[in-house]
């Protein structure tokens, strides 16, 4: 009887334990699910076979890690950077769903490590591992984990765009160059650059779905296996990035490219390349143009998800709905991964998490301002010379509605600890006040008011404390803004300069003032002046650099390539800039001809003017122009001729 007793008890219990683990179960597994604690069952889809051992351990895996993530801790304060590397990869192995090693793993060999390098090739090979890792395999593991997603951003924002390390240009360079032979040059005109990623956004899936579409691309595909399965020991054809680059450099000769007619790329190419003699075969065929273009959406759009783990149709809706994203610049990958991150904001609701959706959004913000400044690209790929970068105007009332959206965000959040609007106040006046001295430098004086009356509404009326900041005449608000800001944002001064010289160009070109042009330049030299007498100057990096030269030599550079900027900028009337070019000297037209000729040219085939006039007849080429080409072909081979004897090998692994 005792005992029946005794199991009756027992049976009550257990039934009471079961009933109360069933109801704090729900719970446990919503912290678990946001906090990233659950490690699956299941091993994750391609993870290696060591993971599944992991899972095996149950319990066990957990001392493993623990252990492995304090000898991480310890090897780090010993500055061991190199020994961490192992016991991180197997802390991401064994326990894939732990972000935070990923974002540890990444930050170790994008800072720690490739500063520890000795050329600007090893130091960019290690900073895309860095951001490899995270975008490719640790977002992959932890797609809802925000910390990944800000972390990325930042890298791309800091360590690519930044200023801070030495090899900063080679890595903006070598970016370019690389997302230039991904996507290929970019329309101009926003309109335009909207397709062109929804073309990607949209492209088939696969091979099948692109015949279905557009007959004949199988053919294509087929054609090309077979004339390349000659040199199957040199050249393995894939629908890969490959492809890509070797069709982007194909295209940029066809288009002309001002270093590759001086070098005469296109003979070297057919000589050595059998997709360059392929392309020239199979590529300008109109019968394949059709075809062509599918099977590069489909490429692009395969490349972009299986490299890069990012989504087209994302990419698509931010150039729609953001700006015109130039994916060229490390500013629009810190932009998409950021505002990629605020998806999963949703799963974040202590006051801690606060601050992390608010640093998140500020990456967004940011990224947008860097677009803004340095938005334009002018990219040569067959150059070794950095690429033009110009302010993108268009971008200021996009970080404007951005601003209103996070205002009224957290507003609402006032009461935590600097998670109110306040956040971003600072951030508004400084980048709006830049932006009406650019527009006043540009001569675009009508919104340069309108945006310094909107400041002064926004700030001195509904604020407190009120300030009086931007209740001034225009001109003597750019006038005090400046004092003493090249000091601080020297990278602002481009910029400046630039806006100048447009305005400039414009008004002494096409409306005969040619005082305002004067001007420009005499405030373009000025600021030159400014940096060369200035006192970090001579500041030269390991890697033979000077980062106050490299603004230098963007002022220099200036007259020439704003003019070439202008002359393709879709958003000035054609019969305008025929005006301009026809007014400009010849000197100037005669350094701008080659790189603009063939964007120039299809401008004028879309327009009205092609059936009455031949191009030639309006864009001829400037007198004086083959002697230009002599001599910047060999001040390119005596610089080719410096590089080669100083190009040290690199041993890639």
């Amino acid at each position: 009887m005792a005992n029946r007793t005794i199991q009756i008890i027992a049976a009550v219990i257990l039934v009471a334990c079961m009933a109360g683990a069933g109801s704090i179960l729900p719970n446990l597994l919503d912290k678990s699910d946001r906090y990233a604690l659950r490690y699956t069952d299941v091993s994750v889809e391609g993870a290696p076979p060591i993971v599944a051992l992991g899972t095996m351990m149950g319990a066990l895996r957990g001392v493993i890690v623990d252990y492995l993530w304090i000898k991480v801790n310890i090897a780090r304060e010993q500055g061991l950077f190199y020994e961490i590397m192992h016991d991180t990869e197997l802390i991401t192995q064994l326990q894939p769903r732990f972000a935070a090693v990923w974002a540890f793993h990444g930050h170790n060999m994008a800072y720690n490590i490739s500063v520890a390098t000795h050329t600007e090739e090893e130091r960019w090979e290690w900073v895309r591992r860095g951001i490899d890792l995270v975008r490719n395999k640790g977002i992959r593991y932890n797609p809802n984990d925000l910390n990944l997603y800000r972390e990325l951003a930042f890298w791309f924002a800091h360590k690519i765009e930044g200023v801070a390390d030495d090899a900063h240009l080679y890595y903006k360079r070598e970016f370019a160059r690389e997302w230039h032979y991904v996507l290929g040059d970019p329309p101009h005109a926003w309109e335009d650059r909207i397709e062109w990623m929804r073309e990607i956004a949209e492209a088939p899936e696969t091979l099948e779905e692109a015949e279905r579409r557009t007959p004949g691309v199988k053919e294509l595909v087929e054609l090309l296996q077979s004339e390349l399965s000659q040199y199957e020991r040199r050249v393995r054809f894939r629908l890969d990035e490959r492809l890509l680059e070797q069709y982007v450099q194909w295209e940029a000769i066809q288009g002309q490219s001002r270093y590759a007619e001086m070098l005469d790329v296109a003979a070297e190419m057919r000589r050595e390349s059998p997709f360059f003699r392929q392309f020239d075969a199979i590529a300008g065929d109109p019968e394949y143009e059709e075809a062509w273009q599918t099977l590069l959406a489909h490429v692009r759009k395969r490349v972009l998800r299986n490299n890069y783990n990012m989504d087209p149709q994302l990419m698509y809706e931010y150039t729609r709905d953001l700006g015109p994203i130039d994916w060229r610049n490390a500013n629009a990958h810190s932009l998409y991964w950021a505002r990629k991150g605020s998806r999963s904001e949703m799963r974040l609701r202590t006051e801690e998490d606060m601050y992390r959706i608010i640093n998140n959004d500020r990456h967004q913000i940011h990224a947008m301002q860097g677009l803004s400044r340095f938005g334009r690209i002018n990219f040569d790929p067959f150059t070794n010379e950095n690429p033009a970068r110009f302010p993108e105007p268009r971008w200021i009332e996009a970080v404007n509605e951005l601003f209103m959206e996070l205002y009224d965000k957290f507003e609402v959040e006032h009461e935590t600890r600097g998670a109110g609007p306040d956040t971003f106040m600072r951030f508004h006046q400084n980048f709006m006040a830049d932006k009406v001295r650019e527009l006043y430098r540009m001569g675009d004086r009508e919104h340069a008011q309108r945006i310094l009356d909107d400041l002064d509404e926004l700030y001195r009326l509904t604020v407190r404390p009120p300030t009086n900041r931007f209740n001034q005449p225009l001109d003597v608000f750019v006038s005090e803004e400046v004092k003493g800001e090249y000091a601080y944002q020297p990278h602002i001064a481009p910029s400046e300069v630039a806006m100048s010289l447009r305005y400039g160009y414009i008004a002494a070109f096409l409306h005969g003032r040619e005082e305002v042009l004067e001007e420009a330049i005499a405030f373009a030299n000025e600021v030159t002046e400014y940096f060369k007498v200035n006192e970090y100057h001579n500041f030269v990096t390991k890697f033979g650099s000077a980062r106050i030269g490299d603004i230098i030599g963007q002022l220099e550079r200036s007259q020439r390539e704003v003019f070439a900027q202008l002359m393709v900028d879709s958003s000035l009337p054609l019969v305008d800039r025929m005006t301009i070019w026809s007014q400009a000297p010849n000197s100037l037209r005669v350094q701008v001809y080659d790189p603009i000729r063939s964007q120039l040219a299809q401008q004028f085939q879309r327009s009205p003017l092609a059936g009455e006039y031949e191009f030639d007849e309006i864009f001829g080429e400037p007198a004086g122009i083959e002697q230009f080409r002599r001599m910047q072909a060999e001040q390119r081979r005596r610089e080719q001729e410096r590089e080669d004897r100083h190009a040290a090998p690199i041993e890639r692994q």
